[in-house]
């Protein structure tokens, strides 16, 4: 029988192996506990890393967005730019509607770039400079024309001036040569009115045998031979002449005869006056005319006293004469 010895409780344990067991476990802890704190550190790390990339795409995200709110932004101002130098120069786009047809097609091109998801920014950014080139460009244009109009309406209110000038020149000049014109034809006028002179009044006496013998005594007067003579003229043209004929009896009044068809007359000086006798007559220009012709009181009865005789022609009066008559005796 054989028998197997146990060691005791207080047999002592061979050297070293109480002691191994417990370092083997610190090691296993130890490596446990790196392991979990790089574990950790990673984790850490990570989350770090991964937060740095998320601010960087948050700043590449602003940034973007930045960027396109600046393009936005860039695009807008020079569109307003554009739109209100249009609206305010309406008068000049005649001579800017192919720049304005320009504009209008790079409008669109960068309009349709800014509705893309996937737009190009450099492409935008380039299409606004070319924009903002153009605009300046058109802006340039108008200052350009606004300047010209503006000498040209200098330019033309200088020539209203000088025609509203020229305007009342010509009528300065219309109205003097109106003036010149009426007072030339005033002096024609003057000019061409004849003459009388050697005015010479007869009272005839009639005879009954026709025989004629010149008088002084009212009631042996007939008629009255009046005769002048109408000076040269070299005014007055060729042609029949109207002359008037007014005597005023003793009592200053004008005496007519119906008979030689007496009426009125206008006057330049006097007005209308009543004529006695109207002697028609032809004259020709430059020459003098001898005229004479007799004149009787229907009635056959004259006053006694002073008879004027007043020639006119042409309205004015040409010549005058008396004639006085006076009360005969028993035998005259």
């Amino acid at each position: 029988m054989s028998y197997t010895n146990y060691p005791s409780a207080g047999t002592p344990t061979p050297a070293g192996r109480p002691n191994d067991s417990k370092d083997n476990r610190k090691l296993i802890y130890g490596i446990l506990i790196v392991a979990l704190l790089g574990t950790w550190g990673y984790i850490i790390y990570d989350k770090n890393k991964t937060n740095e990339n998320i601010a960087q795409l948050q700043t590449q995200t602003r940034t973007t967005e930045v960027s396109r709110d600046s393009i936005q932004e860039a695009y807008n101002d020079i569109a307003q730019q554009f739109d209100t130098l249009k609206s305010n120069n309406l008068q000049l786009q005649g001579k800017l509607s192919k720049k304005d047809e320009d504009i209008k097609s790079l409008r669109s091109q960068i309009e349709t770039e800014l509705k893309k998801s996937n737009r190009d920014n450099a492409k935008l950014q380039s299409l606004i400079k070319e924009l903002r080139g153009k605009v300046t460009d058109y802006e340039t244009q108008i200052a350009q024309l606004k300047a010209e109009n503006e000498q040209l309406t200098t330019s033309n209110k200088q020539l209203t001036v000088q025609r509203d000038s020229l305007n009342t020149s010509n009528q300065t000049l219309a109205q003097n040569l109106s003036t010149t014109q009426a007072e030339k034809a005033q002096v024609e006028d003057v000019a061409s009115t004849l003459h009388a002179s050697n005015i010479n009044i007869e009272a005839i006496n009639v005879k009954g045998s026709g025989k004629e013998k010149t008088t002084s005594t009212a009631k042996r007067a007939d008629l009255f031979r009046i005769s002048f003579q109408l000076d040269e003229n070299r005014i007055a043209d060729s042609g029949e002449k109207e002359l008037y004929v007014v005597v005023t009896g003793p009592d200053g009044k004008p005496i007519t005869t119906p008979s030689d068809g007496s009426g009125t007359f206008q006057t330049r000086d006097e007005g209308e006056k009543v004529y006695t006798n109207k002697v028609d007559v032809q004259y020709t220009q430059g020459q003098r005319l001898p005229v004479s012709f007799d004149w009787k009181i229907d009635n056959n009865h004259y006053q006694t006293g002073n008879y004027t005789i007043q020639i006119y022609h042409n309205g004015y009066k040409i010549g005058e004469g008396t004639k006085s008559l006076k009360k005969g005796g028993l035998f005259s």
